[in-house]
């Protein structure tokens, strides 16, 4: 199956949240909670105002960092991905 995002949305796979902290502690299931880093799946073609067609901050392979709670899951060939709009991605991680 193969998703496109519309409009101004980014699909983003986010990495698992930690299973376990720094110094060792094992965190469960019910306190682990989301995991707010991904990778840009796919991009939409940007938001239209005033008949132009606005940039999108981020493009696909991009690792961002995502609002925590924000967008729609879904599942996609068993992967579990998030639609989420442009706006929601709070910044993009250059790495070399």
């Amino acid at each position: 199956m193969n998703l496109k995002p519309l409009s101004d949305r980014v699909l983003v796979h986010k990495e698992p949240a930690d299973d376990m902290t720094e110094g060792g502690i094992v965190i469960p299931d019910t306190a682990r909670g989301n995991s707010d880093l991904g990778t840009v799946i796919a991009c939409g073609p940007g938001k239209r105002e005033n008949g132009h067609r606005l940039p999108m901050t981020c493009k696909t392979g991009d690792t961002v960092v995502v609002a925590r709670y924000a967008g729609t899951e879904t599942e996609v060939d068993g992967r579990p991905l998030f639609v989420l709009r442009d706006e929601d991605v709070l910044a993009v991680i250059d790495r070399p």
